[in-house]
């Protein structure tokens, strides 16, 4: 698999990463019930198959995800570039609220390190803004963490321009973690421009838009309890276009001898200022059929894209 710089001086990266989200089972934003054993073969096949990075939180699962992706690279942990999240900090009654207070994010990062069984994690991110809290004051905990080895790199997730600056004028963040797929564009206006020029590293979240783009999505099939049947992008009206979207990158996707998901990926990572697009799975075959979406898309095939789009989604 390709793999490209995360960052200026950072580290090399493949460009499809495995995420961790679905696979923490149960919680306010849960897909459903999940197989420990299934998860932790899907992550151990995507290391063989050469995928070597790793997004995880804290949240995900409420600290269940980290202790699954912990058993799963037992014996690895220095083949794997680890990610993991704070700033999503939940209550005894699992009641889940955005808070990246300094005293909080040095406990969040101990409570880490200790599910992930490891000293340090590779990358650290801020998960979510906090309105309620100076970003300086959270940044400059993160930069502290760093020079004390807990996190080799620090970055921020679903920021815009303005708190990037905020964070760069005392280090420049070395990742952005947005969503960015074919529903879900607006970072490519200012955001995504603004990282590739000054050399923050983007990895992208939601390629397929929760499996919406997969070619396989089926509302009725989700579990009670997915976060998805709660959320207006999976509802109508907005599904049927987004089906008639997948319907028409069919023959494009077909063409490659792809799946319309692993389209959705190509067309992710053509974007020259992301370095890798996090693509969950829950078993070693979707983990099989994701690294397909690892491949080029001829700027003819781009321009077919853009029509379905305009011609679906406008």
């Amino acid at each position: 698999m390709r793999k490209r710089i995360l960052g200026k001086g950072g580290p090399e990266l493949t460009a499809i990463g495995f995420g961790a989200w679905a696979i923490g089972g149960p919680w306010e934003f849960g897909w459903g019930p999940v197989d420990d054993e299934a998860s932790v073969s899907a992550i151990r096949k995507a290391i063989d198959s050469g995928i070597n990075w790793i997004d995880t939180a804290a949240v995900y699962g409420l600290g269940h995800s980290e202790e699954v992706v912990a058993r799963a690279i037992s014996g690895h942990r220095d083949d794997v570039f680890l990610a993991t999240k704070c700033g999503m900090v939940w209550d005894d009654s699992r009641k889940v609220r955005v808070h990246l207070g300094p005293v909080s994010i040095r406990k969040e990062i101990e409570a880490s390190l200790r599910r992930l069984r490891t000293d340090h994690v590779d990358l650290y991110q801020f998960h979510w803004p906090d309105p309620d809290t100076p970003v300086e004051e959270s940044w400059e905990t993160m930069v502290r963490l760093k020079e004390e080895g807990k996190a080799k790199h620090i970055g921020v997730c679903n920021f815009g321009v303005d708190l990037l600056k905020r964070c760069s004028a005392i280090e420049r963040p070395q990742s952005l973690q947005p969503i960015y797929n074919l529903v879900k564009q607006d970072v490519s206006k200012e955001v995504l421009p603004y990282c590739l020029q000054n050399g923050i590293g983007v990895v992208a979240y939601s390629p397929m838009m929760s499996g919406l783009l997969s070619g396989k999505f089926d509302i009725t099939k989700l579990a009670a309890d997915d976060w998805r049947r709660k959320n207006k992008v999976f509802q109508e009206p907005l599904l049927s276009r987004e089906i008639a979207l997948v319907e028409r990158l069919r023959p494009i996707a077909s063409k490659y001898g792809r799946t319309v998901g692993q389209l959705a990926v190509a067309w992710v990572n053509m974007n020259p200022a992301v370095t890798s697009s996090i693509v969950g799975a829950r078993t070693a075959g979707q983990v099989e059929e994701n690294n397909g979406g690892d491949f080029i898309i001829q700027p003819d095939d781009m321009l077919k894209i853009d029509e379905a789009l305009s011609e679906t989604l406008s």
